[in-house]
């Protein structure tokens, strides 16, 4: 079934290219803006027009004369140089509407052609805690995935930790320095974190060690048992600790979506053969590269995509090469979406434009690098701890639940401290997950607490504080022996406004889908909630006559029940209570 804009769209295209006799004609509904455009208002006439040198008012006209949209459109005028306004059937509105609360329809329209679409998100590197860095890849990516599995789409996580590379050579190395007392203490994660420093510090430091740590990065990828064994001790810590930070989160990535570096390692000497089969391989400086002449750094030279190293070491471009081999193959991706910093766009660029010419990727695949700024502090750089270290984002949750228990504290003292308890640990997390939600992915921004937990403007406690706001009026009228009907009318503007910001959700979330951006949901849920308060201000539910009492109840449940599913897209579960 098409959504209500797809539908506009598919009528207004179908006159264009009966009038006109070209197939290629396609036109472009947007929302309207004010009441005079309409409700919806296409463009696409001038252009067609442009390219027949006509008169595109009068192409337009014509167009309106023939389109055919079914029962949902009531009118189209044809407005300023050729666009054409669209205005929507009440009826046929409120019929959808009615629908969706009944559950014979649904809030959100499966696509007509579900894909296979390989999600690659959070990837912390482990042997160290998770820290602020990894939230918003994380978050992104699992508002993407859960929003494209809404959609009908067959989504496959994967969580590329980094379990391998010159990290571990060094860790190993610092181990294999210790004695046995210390080794045998260095396995838990909080050992680790300081383990870590230790070595990284060595590594800078001391030339020496650091040859020696790249030497048992060669030996850990040819597969040395005692490398193995102490890599080991490193992995199995951090990935619990990952997965007590998603459970905190309501990340759905589990232990199963794990298909960390190590998974590619024996993939990895044929990733290079298969590029020397196909001569995109070059010798340079005694390591093997793959040049791309649309890649040139600023002195005009190309930059290489180095694949493997003079001591036979790999890096992350020849184990991102095999993954998008066993993505696009052994899975079948249709699309990949590689949610990672947008610092890594060069690299990604690069290992797309090499996995399509060595076959890598099937032609029909589409490798997307779904890229994300940074979280900056106070000071405009990126977000540190007064001492200046990394902050870990345990740490930076544990502080946004306390802050969330201290507001809810101060606006209902009088609840049960658990009860308090509860809806902070809600709250908290929920304003930490969409503050980077609501912002545009690509920017950089400033982490701000007092914006964050504030109950107004685009914020989780503003949409939290709605939900429950309903839930609130549900509760007490239903008290009163008033509950809601089956069937919505629509008489007031407030009431026609808040049917069609409801029906919208769907275009909405396949957009979402579509181009990986969730502050569109984000948006959408704001604006919905604003929508709602002004019906609820302006059309009284419980002086109504009955009929109209149970219509505006039933819009107010439906309201709730859209705004509960796109939360719940962007993992975020709403409370009844606040």
């Amino acid at each position: 079934m098409l959504t209500i804009k797809e539908t506009l769209e598919a009528g207004i295209t179908e006159a264009l290219v009966n009038v006109t006799g070209l197939g290629d004609a396609k036109a472009q509904v947007i929302y309207a803006t004010r009441p005079e455009f309409g409700d919806y208002q296409a463009n696409g006439v001038m252009s067609v027009a442009k390219q027949l040198r006509t008169n595109p008012r009068e192409l337009a006209a014509k167009v309106v004369a023939d389109i055919n949209c079914g029962e949902l459109l009531a009118k189209a005028e044809v407005a300023g140089p050729g666009f054409i306004n669209l205005f929507l059937s009440t009826e046929a509105l409120a019929r959808r509407a009615s629908e969706c609360l009944q559950g014979s329809a649904e809030l959100i329209l499966p696509v007509s052609k579900a894909q296979t679409i390989v999600v690659d998100y959070s990837s912390p590197n482990l042997a160290k805690e998770m820290h602020v860095g990894h939230l918003r890849g994380t978050i992104i990516g699992d508002a993407i995935v859960r929003i494209l599995e809404a959609l009908g789409h067959c989504v496959i996580r994967q969580n590329h930790v980094g379990d391998w590379g010159t990290q571990f050579g060094m860790l190993i190395a610092h181990l294999a320095s210790l004695s046995e007392d210390n080794k045998a203490q260095s396995n838990n994660l909080s050992d680790l974190e300081v383990f870590y420093r230790e070595a990284k510090q060595r590594f800078d430091a001391d030339p020496e060690f650091a040859e020696l740590a790249r030497s048992y990065v060669v030996r850990l990828q040819q597969g040395d048992p005692e490398c193995l064994a102490a890599w080991q001790r490193f992995i199995g810590e951090s990935l619990r600790h990952c997965e007590e930070v998603y459970e905190l989160l309501g990340v759905s990535l589990k232990r199963s979506d794990l298909c960390a570096e190590s998974f590619y390692n024996d993939d990895l000497a044929d990733i290079v053969k298969t590029l020397d089969s196909k001569e995109l391989l070059t010798r340079s400086e005694g390591a093997n590269c793959v040049f791309l002449e649309e890649f040139t750094g600023k002195d005009g030279n190309p930059l290489p995509v180095i694949v493997q190293k003079s001591d036979g070491g790999y890096l992350y471009a020849t184990t991102d090469l095999a993954a998008v081999r066993y993505r696009c193959h052994n899975l079948g991706a249709d699309r990949v979406l590689y949610v990672v910093d947008a610092r890594q766009s060069l690299h990604f660029k690069q290992v797309f434009a090499a996995a399509k010419l060595a076959g890598f990727a099937r032609s029909e695949s589409h490798l997307e690098h779904i890229a994300y700024g940074t979280m900056m502090g106070e000071d405009g750089k990126p977000f540190k701890t007064r001492s200046g270290d990394t902050v870990k984002l345990r740490d930076l949750l544990d502080e946004s639940i306390r802050r969330a228990f201290a507001l809810v504290s101060d606006k209902n003292a009088d609840l049960p401290e658990s009860d308090r308890q509860q809806i902070a640990d809600t709250v908290g997390i929920a304003a930490v997950k969409y503050s980077e939600l609501s912002k545009n992915r690509t920017s950089d921004y400033i982490f701000d607490w007092s914006s964050m937990l504030s109950f107004e403007g685009n914020t989780a406690p503003y949409l939290l504080y709605a939900y429950a706001r309903i839930q609130s009026v549900l509760r007490r009228l239903e008290e009163e022996n008033v509950t809601p009907g089956e069937n919505i009318m629509l008489q007031a503007p407030e009431e026609r406004a808040l049917a069609m910001k409801i029906l919208q959700l769907s275009d909405v979330v396949r957009q979402t889908g579509q181009d990986g951006f969730p502050n569109q949901l984000c948006l959408y849920l704001y604006e919905l909630s604003g929508i709602f308060m002004k019906f609820y201000e302006t059309c009284p539910i419980l002086k109504a006559e009955a009929d109209l009492r149970q219509s505006r109840l039933a819009l107010a449940a439906l309201t709730a029940q859209t705004l509960k599913r796109g939360l719940n897209l962007l993992g975020i579960e709403p409370l009844n209570r606040m």
